[in-house]
């Protein structure tokens, strides 16, 4: 089943009692409209490095696994000070690479990004929690705006209701039975 564990407002409600309440330990990042705003350069938002620097200190590895080209990756890991890689081919690969990079099995893992087709759909199927947050803008690719629509019926409509409603938890244990998705 295609499904988000939380829908959070922002990437800094991950905190790193929140990660331990959950078992988690390791974060994967979408850049695009999760981070920073689509085609933004420039210096990182001070909220951002601050509650990277939370995670790091906290000894929580965080990778950047993006769909976006290799040079913009690697221009925002070095602002922000973090790995990562790109393009990923999310949903079906960047997520299994990341997970071997890690050296962690995927129930330890959150996967957060924008995108229910990408982010969650590819963490859901490599078997790791997922968090979906609001896009940070509304500018972005014409296939992704054409998506987004999708998404949204997706999420508002009511014959997905075995999926949680926003800022509901999902444990894996109560997987639907009936779901059409596989993780493998």
């Amino acid at each position: 089943m295609l499904r988000p564990g939380a829908q959070l407002n922002s990437v800094t409600q991950i905190t790193p009692a929140w990660l331990q309440e959950r078992g988690l330990k390791a974060v994967l990042l979408d850049l695009d409209n999760t981070l920073v705003p689509y085609k933004t350069y420039g210096e990182a938002p001070e909220g951002l490095l601050t509650w990277l620097q939370s995670l790091k200190n906290a000894g929580i590895p965080v990778m950047l696994v993006s769909n976006a080209s290799p040079w913009r990756v690697r221009y925002w890991c070095e602002k922000l000070g973090i790995p990562g890689f790109g393009p990923a081919g999310k949903p079906w690969f960047g997520f299994r690479k990341a997970l071997r990079r890690l050296g962690l099995p995927p129930r330890q893992v959150v996967v957060v990004g924008d995108q229910l087709f990408a982010d969650v759909l590819g963490g859901n199927l490599a078997g790791m929690y997922t968090v979906l947050v609001p896009p940070l803008s509304q500018n972005e690719l014409g296939y992704t705006r054409l998506v987004r629509k999708l998404e949204r019926w997706v999420l508002q409509n009511p014959n997905f209701r075995c999926a949680p409603g926003v800022n509901e938890e999902f444990d894996p244990k109560d997987f639907c039975q009936n779901s059409t998705i596989s993780k493998d």
